[in-house]
């Protein structure tokens, strides 16, 4: 099996590391780093690059598809060389997969009109404009396309692939390997859990990151 993370300039590291640690474990399985051109792509905070040991063309079929999100996003809406690929990858793939603001490369590469999806709750309204229904779910799965909410979202939705690729106990191991029981010192990983004036931190930090094109 053969799993393909898409990676751009900014592009949120454990958007796609979160995801990796847990797929990469999995038995008979190959994951790889592609990008429009083979290197070094850095992320968000301009310290900490990954290897795209691939272009897209040299991976044109793989079984799982998985792109993340990030600022860089905002650089991969129009069609073109991604989004061609993308949907060329997608009339194959087993599961077409998106973590954090990889759901909008998605919608509007048109593989997500007229499905629920989720997205990082800043840019979770976009959707719309796609022909996608916004669900505040923290994973999303609609027939083979499976969208995560926001960054840490990542690693819940690899471990539930991981549970449809390769059974439960499997991705059970994995968990327990990864030693993946989080005990958050704050309630506040939701807009639903965070004080008021959390939110107004995070939402002015957030500024200018998730900017409506419409």
């Amino acid at each position: 099996m053969q799993i393909a993370i898409v990676l751009y300039p900014r592009f949120t590291s454990l958007d796609v590391i979160g995801p990796y640690e847990v797929l990469a474990r999995l038995p008979e399985t190959e994951v790889v780093f592609v990008a429009e051109e083979p290197g070094l792509v850095t992320n968000d905070l301009g310290s900490l690059s990954v290897d795209a040991v691939a272009r897209l063309e040299d991976v044109p079929a793989p079984d799982v598809v998985l792109i993340g999100g990030g600022p860089g996003q905002a650089d991969q809406m129009e069609d073109g060389r991604l989004h061609q690929w993308l949907r060329a990858a997608d009339r194959t793939s087993t599961w077409t997969t998106s973590v954090c603001t990889g759901s909008l490369v998605l919608a509007a590469a048109g593989l997500l009109e007229g499905r629920p999806a989720t997205s990082h709750w800043g840019a979770l309204e976009q959707l719309k404009k796609y022909g996608v229904t916004p669900s505040t779910e923290r994973v999303v799965i609609d027939d083979k396309y499976v969208s995560a909410a926001g960054v840490s979202a990542g690693i819940d939705m690899a471990l539930t692939l991981a549970g449809k690729l390769r059974g439960d106990d499997v991705a059970q191991m994995v968990q327990l390997i990864i030693e993946y029981a989080p005990e958050p010192p704050y309630s506040a990983g939701s807009m639903e859990s965070a004080p008021p004036q959390v939110v107004e931190l995070a939402t002015q930090r957030l500024a200018g990151r998730f900017p409506d094109e419409s």
